[in-house]
């Protein structure tokens, strides 16, 4: 009679809508519970942390979450912390979302604001800078 009606996901690339709103609803709830301070850790204390993107494994239950602390500072440092930290995350996630399992959080250096802040100098540079300008001729 025909073909299948759904087709596998052996082509597909990249995340599920359901890998993407679990992430989403992770990532909501870890914001929260960072901004609450309620960390023991000296390297955490005091600290603002950008929540860049989080990342869900096919059964989600593990978290690969991108931070940066904000303002500038070390992102390797900020997440090696948050490594330590996250078991009493994990805790406090429990409370706070609705899925199945909690996942296992794995939190890593989210360089991409460093790239762009090189990205931004680059075009700023006045050799660049005069690149980009108007044209003579384009000019009326």
């Amino acid at each position: 009679m025909g073909a299948a009606k759904h087709k596998g996901r052996s082509g597909a690339t990249g995340p599920s809508q359901r890998q993407l709103r679990a992430a989403e609803l992770v990532r909501h709830a870890l914001v929260g519970v960072m901004a609450r301070g309620e960390f023991r850790d000296p390297a955490l204390l005091d600290v603002l942390i950008t929540v860049g993107e989080v990342r869900a494994s096919p059964d989600l239950r593990h978290m690969h979450v991108f931070v940066a602390p904000m303002g500038g500072g070390d992102p390797a440092g900020l997440a090696e912390a948050l490594n330590r930290a996250a078991p009493f995350l994990r805790g406090r996630l429990a409370g706070e979302i609705e899925l199945r399992n909690v996942p296992a959080l794995h939190f890593l250096a989210d360089t991409s604001y460093a790239a762009a802040q090189r990205i931004d100098a680059a075009l700023a540079a006045p050799e660049v800078a005069r690149d980009l300008g108007p044209k003579i001729e384009d000019t009326p």
